[in-house]
């Protein structure tokens, strides 16, 4: 620092007074110019030689990328004069290049020791058995899902501050940890998740370590390169986490719904309504458990929440339990189902599902079923098959079973329309290919 503040201060005596007390062709300020340089240069080799400890390098290092060429040698009382001296850098190139790679090396080194102590002191907290902090309503563990982050983005930063490469490089480097280390929270929080089910917040601490993905999440999207191996590698890791949590959460919600379910079949869709209102009452109350939940996990959530009461509900149409013979018994059914349909929608979406995808299934199976023209199924199967290009053969077979008055030739020139109708599309999102039929 006081060879720099000397060498700055004297550079701009001369350009200011001294040099005008020379011919031109003296060269004044680039003689000063150089001697102060090759000073300052040797004093800089000499150290850069000798053993340095971390922040000594970092400090070099800023000395050699940043402070002497920027702000020193672009100051505006000098930029102009020292533009045309061709003085060059403060340390060889070589061994330029071996401090930084030291510095690199080292401060990968760092990030991961941190990354790995912060995840050991996590798992200490999940053994303490204590309910998560919360933070906007939300459960969350501040010290893995913001600490981890933090640790990554400072080191980036301080590499950055030396120079752009630097920065570039280590960023490089740490991202490529970033997979390995969430490998590591995912076996540990599978550990968790099967050896700690009688904790007492057992469930927060589940929801915490959903939050947590969601700041790896927006950082990995930020920082990384769409062709970057790690990108995927990361996002894939994240969405094991999330969904081997979502799991457990709602394993108890749909044990219960279960039997609920079985009872359409079992009364033959009578007292459907009730059975509805049932289910819904039930699912109500596991819903609000789910609100410490970020907002894309909630939605997250309530989506898979909302695709497993359609497909319980198709699985029961699929049953062959029911088999109605007249236009009139056809019709009821198809009230009912459609009005069953209306209810689950209100509440899904009422509670944040965003998953309009699902809200068709039900009411147009019900109008297959309320529909006796030939042509007209035909059209309303297309239709369907249309929204759901899983549907397959097994599925339509097993529910125009509830369409007893359909002869065999009929039943087989709607199944064949099918076939015709899913040659080639792919589902966005599958409903109909997670049902089995028995």
């Amino acid at each position: 620092l006081h060879m720099g503040k000397t060498m700055k201060e004297d550079l701009t005596v001369v350009a200011k007074y001294i040099k005008q007390l020379y011919p031109p062709e003296f060269n004044v300020f680039s003689i000063y110019a150089e001697l102060y340089h090759n000073y300052f240069a040797s004093q800089a080799k000499k150290n850069a030689e000798s053993h340095l400890e971390d922040k000594d390098i970092y400090l070099l290092l800023s000395w050699v990328h940043n402070f002497y060429p920027k702000e020193m040698r672009k100051d505006h009382a000098l930029a102009m004069e020292l533009d045309k001296v061709q003085l060059g850098s403060l340390l060889p190139s070589s061994l330029s290049k071996e401090l930084e790679k030291k510095y690199l090396d080292s401060e990968e080194v760092i990030v991961k020791t941190s990354l790995s102590r912060c995840l050991d002191k996590e798992i200490q907290r999940w053994k303490e058995d204590k309910e998560p902090e919360k933070l906007n309503g939300h459960f969350q563990s501040e010290l893995l899902g913001i600490f981890v982050i933090q640790s990554i983005y400072s080191g980036q930063k301080r590499a950055e501050d030396i120079s752009k490469a630097m920065g570039e490089e280590l960023s490089h480097r740490l991202l490529k940890e970033l997979p390995a280390f969430l490998r590591s929270y995912r076996d540990a929080f599978e550990d968790f998740k099967e050896k700690s089910k009688k904790h007492r917040y057992y469930k927060p601490i589940l929801i915490a370590n959903i939050n947590n993905c969601w700041n790896f999440r927006e950082y990995t999207e930020k920082y990384m390169a769409e062709k970057d191996d790690s990108k995927a590698d990361i996002l894939s890791t994240l969405a094991d986490i999330e969904n081997s949590g979502f799991d457990v959460l709602l394993q108890q919600l749909f044990a219960q719904l279960k039997p609920m379910y079985k009872k359409f079949t079992e009364n033959k869709w009578d007292s459907s309504g009730e059975i509805m209102n049932e289910i819904i009452k039930t699912t109500s109350k596991h819903i609000s458990d789910f609100q410490t939940l970020k907002d894309p996990f909630y939605h997250a959530i309530v989506e898979k929440i909302h695709a497993r009461l359609v497909k319980e509900y198709i699985m029961r149409l699929l049953k062959r339990k029911v088999s109605l013979k007249t236009p009139a018994q056809q019709q009821t059914l198809a009230q009912h189902i459609s009005k069953n349909a209306a209810d689950l929608e209100a509440f899904c979406t009422s509670n944040g599902s965003q998953a309009t995808w699902l809200n068709s299934a039900l009411p147009k199976l019900a109008e297959i079923i309320r529909l006796q023209d030939l042509g007209a199924i035909k059209i309303e199967v297309a239709t369907l098959a249309t929204s759901y290009p899983d549907i397959r053969k097994r599925h339509l077979e097993a529910f125009l079973h509830i369409k007893a008055n359909l002869s065999r030739s009929e039943l087989k020139s709607i199944l064949g329309y099918l076939a015709d109708s899913t040659a080639s599309t792919q589902p966005r999102a599958p409903l109909f290919s997670s049902i089995n039929v028995s």
